[in-house]
């Protein structure tokens, strides 16, 4: 199986290479799930952390950029994004909460919070800014956020601090799992829909219920959810094809990478952990996987090579040979590259910075 035209001759591998058509029709695509459902669309930036990205989906309509840091915040400010959500519960202490009061004074900024100690400590940060503030709820995925029936009590201290209560968002991230899609959906709305009862039980509005995930966006319920904050899609991975959440036509990044050595049916390529990143859930059938071999599966990672293993059968792609790998979880690969080389029509058309890479912080 070939999927679309092959990668210009003179690469220098490894690299990660960006398919600039499969990447316009996600972004294109997801533009118009979202219009369909009537809900806003805010993409998670921390995927591509890239400007020229980050500027296709606000000109298809996004509402803003979610992004996971201050420093992601700060790349993104800088290049003009005017609105911004930082999405986690921040501690906005020391240096990171002056630098984010500077972020509230130069943009329209959301941020998440979901503790009285969290919010009163953005109170202090914040004052006179016109910052808004989500409540994280726990959907299901057991990493941050309260429970739904507690979002109201988080938000009226918000309130009483001074700060400006937009309203709840959740991450649904136990949707990454095999069959797991449609409960984390399901999970998602109702306890959106329970915080929202919560707030109102406080005397406060949710005007924005954000949520949602690649695996998930699918499977979004317009009813409950004003917002939607998916990242992958804009290039998925291999975990999306073995979630079924997305199909091999959709793969719009791919590390290119050499084979320089064979053994047997296992092949070797230049392309380690520090190219695609060591992330492998444990239901996942490798380190990633190779585009026009899907049958092939990445077994092992050292830091610059990657061992592939093929069937008992079939061609094997000879050495000196470029394949093109799907690395598991492409935000991880994207942040240790420092460009994404772009290609179109087997033509490579332009390189484009990594702009947010490692603001972790």
């Amino acid at each position: 199986m070939t999927v679309g035209p092959p990668l210009p001759a003179d690469l220098q591998t490894p690299c990660l290479v960006v398919d600039r058509d499969v990447l316009e029709a996600n972004l294109a695509g997801m533009a118009s799930h979202a219009r369909g459902l009537g809900v806003s669309l805010r993409p998670h930036a921390k995927t591509h952390k890239c400007l020229e990205i980050a500027d296709r989906q606000l000109a298809l309509g996004a509402v803003g950029l979610t992004v996971a840091t201050v420093g992601e915040a700060e790349v993104f400010a800088d290049a003009g994004c005017a609105d911004l959500f930082i999405a986690y519960p921040l501690w906005a202490a020391g240096s990171r909460g002056r630098r984010l009061r500077a972020l509230a004074e130069r943009v329209s900024l959301r941020v998440g919070a979901e503790s009285r100690e969290g919010v009163e400590l953005l109170a202090s940060t914040l004052a006179g800014t016109a910052t808004a503030v989500v409540i994280e709820i726990d959907s299901g995925h057991h990493r941050t956020g309260v429970t739904p029936e507690f979002a109201g009590e988080v938000a009226a201290a918000a309130q009483g601090g001074g700060l400006r209560v937009a309203g709840v968002f959740t991450f649904p991230g136990h949707g990454y799992g095999p069959g797991e899609r449609e409960r984390a959906a399901t999970d998602e709305a109702r306890a959106l829909g329970a915080a929202a009862s919560s707030l109102r039980d406080a005397g406060l509005e949710a005007r924005v219920r954000s949520g949602g995930s690649t695996p998930t966006a699918a499977l979004l319920d317009p009813h409950t959810l004003t917002e939607l904050r998916p990242g992958v899609y804009a290039f998925s991975d291999a975990q999306q094809i073995e979630l079924g959440a997305a199909g091999w036509d959709s793969v719009a990044l791919t590390a290119a990478a050499t084979v320089v050595s064979r053994r047997g049916r296992n092949l070797v390529l230049d392309a380690g952990s520090k190219v695609l990143g060591a992330d492998r859930l444990p239901w996942a059938t490798g380190y990633g996987r190779l585009l026009d071999h899907p049958e092939a599966r990445v077994t092992a990672l050292s830091e610059h090579h990657a061992t592939v293993s093929f069937p008992t059968d079939g061609p094997l792609p000879d050495l000196g040979s470029v394949v093109r790998v799907v690395p598991n979880h492409v935000c991880t690969a994207v942040n240790l590259a420092d460009e994404l080389v772009v290609v179109a029509d087997s033509a490579l058309i332009d390189q484009w910075p990594v702009a947010a890479r490692g603001r972790n912080a």
